[in-house]
Formats: C-alpha cells, sequence, structure tokens
C-alpha cells in the first residue's frame, strides 16, 4: 500500500498534456511505454478503473516508478512510443512488438537483396528504412521502386554455388518482366547491386532524379494517350514527393543530432538531453545537479554534455544547445539555434527539463513534510518517554447535552496525518444520565475489543480528552482487554492543558510552543469537532421526531413513512384524513389525528 501511494502522488503531478510513459519495476526495468492524448488521465486510469485483463492486473502490481515525456501532439506520441519500445522491448508492450509497430523498408543483407516492408526489424545486417507512419506510402515506395528496378521477390538462397549447380528455374516473375532471373544466371551481382544502391539512396531522400524519371513518364504517357497510365504515374508521385514532409516530431532533414537544453533555479539544474537519429526522437534522458558552488550554467552545461555524450555514446557532429558553449569536442559543431525546426526542437527539450523542475520542487516539499512528521513522531515519543514511536495515535471525546443524546467520537492520526476513514462515532449504550466516566470506559472498551476480534492493528499511543477521572475510566477498560501493559496512554484536561499518565497523580506540563504539544491538541480539537458534529446530529434528529415518538400505537417505521411524505409534523397536522388513510391504517390515522389534536 505504500508503494501504491507513492505512485498516487506521482500520479497527481504529471502534466495534462500529450506524451509517453513508462512504467518501471522495482529494478528500474521496463515494464511498459504507452502513448497518451492526456497524461494525467491516462496514467491514472490504471489505478483508478478495475482492470478486467489479468496481464494488466499483474501489470500494476509490479510498477514502482513512472516516467514520462512530453511532446506537442497526439501524433509525436504516437511515433516516440513506437521508437522507445523498439529500442527498450519493454515485457508488456506485446501488441506493439508484434504486429501494431510501423513499418520500415528492408534492403535484406543477402545475395541479390530483396526490398520489402516489415514490422519487425532483425540485426542481421540488413538495412532498415523509417519507420513510416503511412501504410499506403510504404506499399507506394515498394511498388514504385520495384518498377523502376527489377528485383527478385523469392526467398531462395541464390549463393554462387547454387545458382550454378542451376538449383532454380524461370519463374513467372521473370515471364512477365518484374524480375531478371539472377536465379538463373541471367543478371550479375554487380549489374544488381547498382539497382540496390540507387533504392539506397532514394530511401535516404535523395528523390529528386526518382521525382524527373516519374515526370518524363507521366508525359510520355500522356502524349500516348495513355492517360489512365498517366494518372498512376501522377497519384505515385504525388505520395512520393510527401515522402520528405515535414515529420510530427522533427524534420527529416535533421539527422544524427544531439540536443541539450538547461533551466535552473538556486539550488538546482536540469538538463534535458534528445538525441535524433533518422528524423525521429530515439533517447531522451534529464538529470539533476545539484549547485555546490556558484556555477554558471554554461559550467553545468558542458559538464552535463561530457557526462551524457559518454553515457549514451553518441558520435553526434552536430549539438543543438540553449545557451552557447564553449566547443570542446573535436569534428562536432555546437549551434544555438533562433528560429525554425531547430529552434523548435529546443522549445520542447527545454519543455521538458521544466516540467522535471517543478516534479523535484513537488517531491522536496512532500520529501519536507514527511520530514517533519517523522521530526514530530520522534519529539513526542522523547516528550512523553513512550515505549514505541506513536506512528498510530487515537483520540477520545465525549458529548452530551444536559445528559441527553450522549455520544463519543474517536479519531486516528497515522504518521502525523489525519486517517480520516478510520474515523469513529459511538452512540453510548450502557450508561443512563450524564457520566463521562462510565461513558469512557463503555466506548474505549468496545473500540479495542472490536480490533482485538479483527485483528486489526493497536495505536502506540491513546489521546483521552480529559482528566484523572476520563483516564482511569480508559485506563480500566484497557486493563479488562489485557492491553494496558501494550499501550500507551494519557489525558489532556483543557483548562491548563495538563498532561496525565495513567497511575501518576503529577501532571506534565509541555512547552506552549513545543510541536509535541500542538500535535496532541490537534488531535484533541479535531475529536471535539467530530463528536460535536455527530451529536448535533442526532438532537436534530431526535428533536425532528420527539412528537411522534410518544404517540401509543404509532411505530418507527410508521413515523419514516409519514415523515418521508409530508416533509414535517406540522403539515401531518394540516393534511387531509383522507391522504393520511392513503399511507397507514384508519386505525393508526384516527390515533395520530387524536393524539396531534390533543398536542397541539
Amino acid at each position: 500500500m505504500k508503494i501504491l501511494k507513492q505512485i498516487k502522488e506521482q500520479i497527481k503531478e504529471l502534466p495534462q498534456n500529450p506524451g509517453v510513459y513508462q512504467f518501471f519495476d522495482k529494478r528500474q526495468k521496463i515494464l511498459y511505454v504507452g502513448k497518451a492524448k492526456n497524461l494525467k488521465k491516462r496514467v491514472s486510469s490504471y489505478f483508478t478503473k478495475k482492470q478486467e485483463y489479468a496481464k494488466t492486473k499483474l501489470m500494476v502490481s509490479k510498477i514502482r516508478d513512472i516516467k514520462y515525456f512530453v511532446v506537442p501532439t497526439e501524433m509525436d506520441a504516437l511515433l516516440l512510443e513506437n521508437n522507445l519500445i523498439k529500442k527498450h522491448q519493454p515485457k508488456y508492450n506485446v501488441m506493439l512488438k508484434d504486429d501494431k509497430t510501423y513499418p520500415f523498408i528492408c534492403v535484406k543483407n543477402e545475395p541479390f537483396p530483396r526490398v520489402y516492408s516489415t514490422r519487425r526489424v532483425v540485426k542481421d545486417g540488413s538495412f532498415y528504412f523509417g519507420p513510416y507512419t503511412s501504410v499506403r506510402l510504404v506499399r507506394t515506395l515498394i511498388d514504385f521502386i520495384h518498377q523502376l528496378y527489377p528485383l527478385r521477390t523469392c526467398n531462395f538462397n541464390l549463393k554462387l554455388e547454387n545458382i550454378q549447380k542451376k538449383k532454380f528455374k524461370l519463374c513467372l516473375e521473370y515471364h512477365i518482366g518484374n524480375c531478371l532471373a539472377p536465379c538463373e544466371g541471367f543478371q550479375s551481382e554487380d549489374s544488381y547491386q547498382i539497382g540496390i544502391n540507387h533504392i539506397s539512396q532514394i530511401l535516404k531522400g535523395d528523390i529528386k532524379s526518382v521525382a524527373s524519371i516519374l515526370k518524363d513518364r507521366m508525359i510520355s504517357f500522356s502524349e500516348n494517350m495513355e492517360f489512365e497510365k498517366a494518372q498512376e504515374v501522377k497519384e505515385k508521385l504525388s505520395l512520393l514527393e510527401n515522402y520528405q514532409s515535414k515529420s510530427t516530431i522533427v524534420n527529416t532533414k535533421i539527422n544524427n543530432v544531439d540536443v541539450f537544453t538547461i533551466v535552473s533555479d538556486n539550488i538546482s539544474a536540469f538538463v534535458n538531453y534528445l538525441k535524433i537519429s533518422n528524423g525521429a526522437i530515439i533517447q531522451t534522458h534529464t538529470i539533476e545537479l545539484k549547485k555546490k558552488l556558484e556555477e554558471t550554467d554554461k559550467d553545468l552545461l558542458v559538464y552535463s554534455i561530457t557526462e551524457l555524450r559518454q553515457r549514451f555514446n553518441s558520435q553526434s557532429t552536430e549539438i543543438y544547445s540553449s545557451i552557447s558553449v564553449e566547443n570542446l569536442w573535436e569534428n562536432t559543431k555546437i549551434i544555438v539555434p533562433k528560429i525554425g525546426d531547430k529552434y523548435k526542437l529546443i522549445e520542447l527539450s527545454k519543455r521538458n527539463a521544466k516540467y522535471m523542475q517543478f516534479d523535484a520542487i513537488k517531491k522536496k516539499e512532500k520529501l519536507k513534510e514527511k520530514s517533519s512528521d517523522k521530526r514530530i513522531i520522534n519529539q513526542l515519543q522523547v516528550d512523553l518517554n513512550l515505549k514505541e514511536k506513536p506512528r498510530h495515535i487515537e483520540c477520545f471525546d465525549n458529548s452530551n447535552f444536559q445528559g441527553t443524546n450522549a455520544v463519543a467520537a474517536c479519531v486516528v492520526f497515522k504518521n502525523g496525518k489525519p486517517s480520516k476513514k478510520d474515523y469513529r462515532h459511538f452512540n453510548i449504550r450502557t450508561v443512563v444520565g450524564p457520566d463521562d466516566f462510565k461513558s469512557m470506559e463503555e466506548v474505549v472498551y468496545r473500540r479495542y475489543k472490536r480490533l482485538l476480534e479483527e485483528k486489526k492493528d493497536l495505536p502506540q499511543l491513546i489521546i483521552i480528552d480529559g482528566g484523572k477521572g476520563q483516564l482511569s475510566s480508559a485506563a480500566k477498560s484497557l486493563e479488562k482487554l489485557g492491553l494496558l501493559s501494550k499501550i500507551d496512554i494519557i489525558g489532556i484536561a483543557k483548562k491548563l492543558e495538563e498532561i496525565f499518565f495513567f497511575g501518576d497523580s503529577i501532571p506534565l506540563y509541555l512547552d506552549k510552543r513545543s510541536e509535541s504539544l500542538k500535535i496532541i491538541q490537534r488531535l484533541r480539537n479535531e475529536a471535539h469537532r467530530f463528536g460535536i458534529k455527530h451529536h448535533r446530529n442526532k438532537r436534530s434528529k431526535n428533536t425532528f421526531t420527539t412528537s411522534l415518538d410518544k404517540i401509543e400505537g404509532i411505530g418507527e417505521k410508521t413515523i419514516q413513512k409519514l415523515l418521508s411524505h409530508f416533509g414535517s409534523v406540522e403539515k401531518i397536522r394540516e393534511a387531509k384524513r383522507k391522504d393520511i388513510e392513503n399511507l397507514i391504517s384508519k386505525s393508526k390515522t384516527a390515533t395520530l389525528l387524536l393524539s396531534l389534536k390533543k398536542t397541539k
């Protein structure tokens, strides 16, 4: 439950922006990478909704940390999610690692290489181009490549010895002109490789020559009155021209680049790193640097660039930076973009550094609160000479009005904070009249008898709102239950804020400014508030129904039915006899009206 609370605190601080989130286990291994239109809403759904699938339940139970990356749009999140999944291969990203990944174009590492689309990247020396967001574009590129260069589509092992042994026969692809039959030795490997080299250049972005060829073909078809073929080429040309259109994450012209930005305050600096490869973000990381001296942002950024480039083994020759720094690396160019797509990358990186800074501030505040609570608990143990640290404290208070409607309240503090779900009200059952001592004895006995029966955790400290009398009554109940020696119990008298210990007639006076006294007072005041609220509700209810309760022959269910329908005793008086008889019997109606007439 402690870990779950930690996760819930993390979720509270998530931004409501598009982005990618990562779930980590206790070993800091990535469990899952997901995309979201709204990070906070999506991540919180894992912990607030009842999960239908066992796999999801199992994953959620293993989550020990959450990290995220903010992007400008949903499409950015889509592409970045895919890149991170391929890089880290998280255990629970089954769908995306299978057929839900984006397509690549593969130039296979084999004799007479095939060129085909795939969703799986295998590290076997083959060249992969992508990923592509449009399957239609991939198919068009493959189709165009095969039209431009006659390539084989079979998966035969076309080693030289196999070709020489005549293991293969001509197929339909040769007869219809789609292949030059390297399997029969009709095309040399050198001639075939020239086409492969041209295809690789096209896929890398050099499409001017290809576009020129397509335009010539379109014009040729048009001049020959082959308008349908001309239209088909035109459509392919249009798609090909969109091939190098701007990516939703980065411009495809930006390749093999490192991006570094820094944001800082008086205490810490946050440096964000983006790795751009083949027009996509493939690595993100943010580090926090504690300032020891008066280091400048420039000094910290130079240190961070060196550290991160070594850590991620970066060989990029171009670096985009948010501030101007000295170029300390050979054959490396550092640029401070001011406009355009490069500057947008700087802004994206800086935004993530700022989010990390904000998260760190929130975590420090929460840590400070926890540290303060821990200090108070330790101090309370010392000041009251307690056997254990009072991480679980319960406080009791009685409330009555002129001896009537007696109630009691129990409030619970855990780790210095109110645990309102554990608060309890008590209606006094065995005591007649205004007897605070007996009432306290009853509620304390009932409270801890039930905790023992249900095998629930007992408090380390019990606080009684009252002096020696109330304290002795509460201690009597603990003794009956065999708990007096196991749980520390004190009483606090209101007038002088005296602290009484059972068996000791001399009170303890704590410093009025001490944190120990303040938390005891807070517990006492909270118990009083909680008890008074319940007491008032009970008084109000009893006062409301008194005139009906006294009527002989009119039971509680009849009273509830009448009040629910008419709303008040006065309206019952004013109601027509027939309306009342529609709710209760004629005999009860006669008794009711007669009694109300007498008390009028």
